[in-house]
């Protein structure tokens, strides 16, 4: 090993990569077991973690790159944990338990954890190399994004998921004309049904967004630079930008060289070890009994349980209840388990379109089993923990369904 002096009392724990997973992760472990491991913290981005999720305010101009920053270089130190950021780990030998850089230094290690995340998914389609086509995914596309300030008129997003959402709205907020092209016939079809897609549609709209739905991206014209967007049904838009926001793909190819089991990610256990022993996997880049998440909270929950199990007490991960809480495009919006409530469930659902108010809960068998809350999401993380919990409800329906007085039941 080159470059690095450990205790030889300790064991060698390196997380790769450096986003909000292995924050928390680092944060859980050295509080559970302080003096268990020296931990070494490689990412590739030049900078220490930050709040992915809050990279649409900073796009908007509602707050800076310092303020969305995780833990200051200080607490990494007071934790005693080292953190290497610009660097890429390009290879792992688990036969030997040792990485190589970029730069070609070699580190040894006792456990690996990968935290590698996502990548954004740009599709494959004439004019995506084009200048002036962007991605929304981390600090670089921010800033890239941010100077289109004054120098691009009319912006397209593709894509109308969460991030379509938020980059279209950060760059409205910067007086951009912007287009939002979604190929499905309603915003965030993976988190709302079709009632709350709609309203939610508006309130984005009222604040400057233009929603193009049914819209399939076919190419992106333009000879050098982006000037137009079209698509399958023969609509074009005129554009100075296009932004892809159309889905993330796990950066499992570090894993996959070293012969790791992978599928559409890095295949755990519920112990989120991977098939290679002492090397594990939590966050984007994990798939678990089939699933990956492209979520925050599941990241958080699979680095609890991680920590936990390496100070050496007993947990497993045994998957999570999809939800999102979140102000999309200046819009609060909560949606959680079965929204949709098909199959026999009672759905009951409150809704005022003119003030942007939809509350809808999904119950089965005297047990909430999903719920959408946009506008007012108060209450949200209580109905989360009667999702998880599976508790009895049949008492509490009036007091959980609240707001406008309208009411109708499914």
């Amino acid at each position: 090993m080159t470059g690095l002096h450990v205790c030889k009392s300790r064991e060698k724990l390196v997380v790769v990569g450096a986003g909000m997973a292995a924050t928390r992760f680092v944060e859980e472990l050295t509080n559970l077991a302080p003096d268990r491991y020296d931990i070494l913290v490689i990412g590739d981005e030049p900078r220490l973690a930050y709040n992915r999720v809050l990279l649409s305010s900073v796009l908007a101009g509602d707050l800076s790159l310092d303020d969305i920053e995780l833990k200051p270089s200080q607490w990494w130190r007071a934790a005693g944990v080292q953190a290497m950021s610009g660097r890429k780990v390009v290879e792992i030998n688990a036969a030997a338990r040792r990485l190589v850089l970029d730069s070609g230094e070699t580190i040894d290690y006792s456990k690996l954890l990968l935290a590698t995340g996502s990548r954004a998914v740009r599709l494959p389609i004439e004019g995506a190399d084009l200048c002036g086509v962007h991605a929304f995914r981390d600090v670089q596309d921010v800033e890239a994004l941010s100077e289109l300030e004054g120098r691009a008129k009319r912006a397209v997003v593709i894509g109308g998921g969460l991030l379509g959402l938020e980059a279209a709205y950060g760059l409205a907020r910067r007086g951009v004309d912007v287009t939002l092209a979604h190929v499905m016939d309603r915003l965030m079809e993976r988190q709302l049904d079709a009632v709350g897609a709609d309203i939610l549609r508006r309130l984005v709209e009222e604040k400057g967004v233009r929603i193009l739905l049914n819209a399939n991206t076919t190419r992106i014209k333009g000879s050098g630079c982006v000037e137009a967007v079209e698509f399958a049904d023969g609509r074009t838009i005129p554009a100075d930008a296009a932004i892809f926001a159309v889905g993330i793909q796990p950066n499992a190819g570090l894993a996959k060289n070293a012969d790791i089991s992978v599928g559409r990610g890095v295949i755990v256990d519920d112990g989120l070890e991977t098939s290679m022993p002492g090397v594990f996997a939590i966050g984007e880049c994990a798939e678990h009994r089939g699933a990956c998440y492209g979520l925050v909270e599941p990241a958080y929950e699979q680095a609890s349980v991680l920590a936990t199990r390496l100070a050496g007490q007993e947990a497993s991960y045994c998957g999570s209840v999809v939800s999102t809480n979140l102000k999309v495009s200046g819009v609060r919006v909560f949606s959680a388990g079965d929204y949709l409530g098909e199959g026999g469930a009672r759905r009951i659902v409150c809704k005022d379109p003119r003030m942007g108010i939809y509350r809808k809960l999904v119950i089965r068998d005297d047990r909430l089993v999903g719920a959408i809350l946009i506008g007012d999401t108060s209450g949200a993380a209580d109905l989360l923990d009667l999702i998880r919990s599976g508790a009895d409800i049949s008492s509490m329906c009036d007091e959980l369904m609240f707001g406008p007085p309208m009411q109708e039941a499914a």
